[in-house]
Parts: structure tokens; sequence; C-alpha cells
């Protein structure tokens, strides 16, 4: 008897039913966008790589090959479902779930849009159910602590690919999982610091905060670059994305830990990642672009976020754009940039990106004391400037790539007694032909 009243009481300025159902909405309308943009992400990305390439993309199965996604995903449906003997069967199937759950949980906390004015509803539904008036925030859950719970489930996709791994049986897979896993932690820390870059500049976790602190003070990526760039790098790495894709490193582990996945379980693989690159690109959106803000600068015009749900549909689109520009610049970054070795890839979050994500921290808390966040963009050329003087001063292990004295070397050969007589400058040349008078030497 107490559940009904207690549901339609007013929380400040809002029915607590009100919320619920809106929350549900959205949730409901977001998991089916998403997954859906999973599946055409995944058209955009071989486009984009043959746009790039100045090849032809996917343009047979349907207009424009818009069908394409709908053909891959019934392959996946009706491949065989293969499992190697040995295998643990019930983490074996857990484990894609395991990282794919995390990735679906993410993104509820992100608001989509701002407030909506309950009495623009159509067809006299306020009136009807007597919120007229009322407002309601855009957002799946409307938590006091948004950005760490988002941070927190992020966190637990590290469970899924690690017993993925373990649970194949297979020495690629259970390699592959143990780089996964200590790539994803490893680079969980520079994430978390450049968050907590974030929290001091807005003074609060709760994610409207957020939003209002950049319409205030201009969007974080203006006042914080450095911690936008490491928090976007972390994204990449946290979803496998290249450069950070060795643990799917194909001339060493094969697939890395999904090598003996098939049909559905390796689609749950597949969808997970493309899943986490929306979510992630929809968490950079709201820390560091200022949400469905359309000025980064803290004077000038900008949406407002209260209204009815013309200006929300307007929003919902602004902020949906900025997530497609992200995805898609983490795809054209796949395209240019080869994969990193394992050991380059641990010392640019170890000897790198950690003690510069610290700096920034101290910088800004030192600048939030003195009541300068708004100049924070200095302080970010500042802690440009400090790295640079103190660099050639860091102690440096060998590089791995510095050339070795070999007999017979062009590019570093031995000197002295070792060394091989002087040779003609023929032999000296990458030329296919070196001297035209004295015709091909090599043909290939």
């Amino acid at each position: 008897m107490t559940l009904l009243p207690t549901l339609l009481a007013a929380t400040g300025e809002t029915p607590v039913l009100a919320q619920i159902i809106t929350g549900v909405v959205v949730v409901l309308v977001m998991v089916h966008l998403i997954l859906g943009g999973c599946a055409y992400s995944i058209m955009l990305e071989r486009k984009l790589s043959a746009w790039m390439q100045d090849r032809v993309g996917p343009n047979r199965v349907g207009p424009m090959g818009l069908l394409q996604p709908i053909a891959d995903g019934l392959k996946f449906l009706l491949k065989e479902e293969y499992a190697p003997k040995g295998v643990d069967k019930v983490l074996f199937t857990l484990a894609p779930t395991f990282i794919m759950v995390p990735a679906m949980l993410g993104f509820v906390v992100i608001p989509w849009a701002g407030v909506l004015d309950l009495s623009s509803l159509p067809f006299g539904l306020s009136e009807k159910l007597g919120w007229e008036g009322w407002q309601v925030r855009v957002i799946g859950a409307d938590v006091n602590i948004g950005v760490v719970f988002m941070l927190a489930t992020a966190a637990l996709g590290v469970y899924g690919v690690a017993l993925g791994g373990w649970a194949s049986n297979s020495k690629f897979s259970f390699l592959g999982g143990l780089r996964a896993g200590a790539q994803m932690i490893s680079y969980e820390i520079p994430m978390g610091l450049a968050l907590l870059v974030v929290i001091l500049m807005a003074g609060t976790v709760t994610p409207y905060g957020i939003l209002e602190a950049q319409r205030e003070s201009g969007w974080f990526l203006v006042q914080q670059p450095i911690a936008a760039l490491l928090f976007y790098v972390c994204m990449l790495a946290e979803s496998n994305r290249t450069p950070f894709d060795l643990a799917e490193a194909e001339s060493e582990l094969v697939g890395g830990y999904h090598t003996e996945y098939s049909s559905m379980r390796f689609a749950m693989w597949f969808l997970a990642e493309y899943f986490h690159m929306i979510t992630g690109a929809a968490f950079f959106s709201l820390l560091f672009l200022g949400g469905f803000s359309v000025n980064p600068l803290p004077f000038g015009w900008d949406l407002p976020v209260e209204g009815g749900i013309g200006l929300i549909l307007l929003q919902w689109g602004v902020m949906l754009g900025k997530v497609a520009l992200l995805v898609a610049f983490a795809m054209a970054i796949r395209w240019t940039i080869p994969r990193f070795r394992f050991d380059q890839l641990m010392r640019l979050a170890w000897e790198g990106m950690i003690p510069l994500s610290l700096l920034v921290v101290m910088a800004t808390a030192v600048s939030v004391y003195l009541g300068l966040q708004n100049w924070m963009w200095l302080g970010s050329i500042g802690c440009v400037i400090v790295v640079y003087l103190v660099l050639p001063f860091m102690p440096r292990s060998a590089t791995a790539n510095r050339r070795i004295a070999i007999v017979g070397s062009r590019f570093s050969p031995l000197r002295g007694e070792d060394a091989l007589p002087p040779r003609p400058a023929v032999a000296l040349s990458d030329a296919a032909i070196p001297d035209p008078a004295q015709g091909a030497r090599s043909i290939h």
C-alpha cells in the first residue's frame, strides 16, 4: 500500500515514477540503437578502410552494400559451433558474456540529452498522468556516482578476456589472454587518473554535474587537452583496438584469446569490441566534449538544457553525432598506425602515460586549490614544457631497435681488423640497376 505513493512522491522537481519510466525507455532505445550501431560500425570500418586504401568495399549485398551486416549476422548464426577437447565448457561459454555484459551496462549512466519538460508530451499524456509541469532527465540511471560506475563496469571486461584464454585449453589463447589482461590493467591506471582530472575540474562525479561544469568553463577538451589525449588512448587500449591489439597479433598468437571460438561465441567477442568502442566514445563525449553542448567556449550561445521533445531530439542527435565521429576516428587510426611491439606498449603505459597523468593531476589540483581552473589550458601547456625540460635527464633503458655491428652489414659494419675490405659502390646501392651501362643485375 505504501509503494505507489512512494513512487509518485516528488524528489526535487521530478516524480520518481516518471523518472523510472524515462530511464527504462532510454535504456530500451539505446540498447537496440547501439546493437544496430555495432553491426553497421563493422560495415563503416570496411568502407573507411576501402576508401583509405583506394579499393572497393562491400557493395554487393543490398543497395550500396547496406544489407551486408545482416548477411554477416546470418553467417555467424549458421556456422558450426565448435569447442576443442579439454576446454572448461562452462567458462568457455560464459567468458564472452563476461566482456559483453560490462560493455552493455556502462552506457546507462550516460546523459544522452538534457531535461525533458513533460508538459510537451503528445496526446495530452502529461495531463492524464498528472505530470504537467514536471521534468525528467533523459538518462538510463541518474545515479550520483555515474562516472565511477562507468569506470568500474569497464574494468570488469578483463575477467572475460583472461577466462576466455584460460578456458580454451590452448597455449596461444592463454598467452593472448595474459597479454590482454596485462594491457587492460596497465592502461586503466592512466585512464583513472585522467578521469580524476575531470572530477577535480567539475567538483562532482555526477554526469549532469560534469556537463554543467563544462557549460560554465568550456569543454574540458579545451581546458585539459593532455588528459583528453590520455583518456582517448586508454580507451583504444581498453577495447583492444589498433595499435593496441597485441592480444590478437595474428603473426604471433593467431587470434589471441578468442582463437578457439567460432559461430556466435566468436560473434560476441567481436560485438563486445565495437560495443566498448561506442560506449567509450559516449563516455569521452560526456567528459571532454560537453555531451550535447555545441559551444566549446564558456561564452556565447549554446543549446538550452531544458525543453520539449524537439529540443531533446536535437540534443540526442548532437550526442550521437559526436559518438559517430569519435568511432570513425578510431577506425581511421586502425588503418593508419601499425601496432606496437608488446614491450613498447607496456613501456608507453608505465614509463610515459602514468607519469604524465600524475603530473596533470598535480597541476589540476594546484589550479583548483588556487581557484584558477578556468585557466587550466595554460597549465596543460606548462605540463608539456615541464616534460620537455625534464625528459633529457630521465634514465632510459636500452632501445631494442639499436643497430648491432655485423660483418658484411652496410648499415652498421664492424670497424678495425674485423671489417671487410672496401667494396665497390655497386654493392652499396639499393637501385635495381645501379649502373645502367652494366645492364640489369637483378630482375624480380
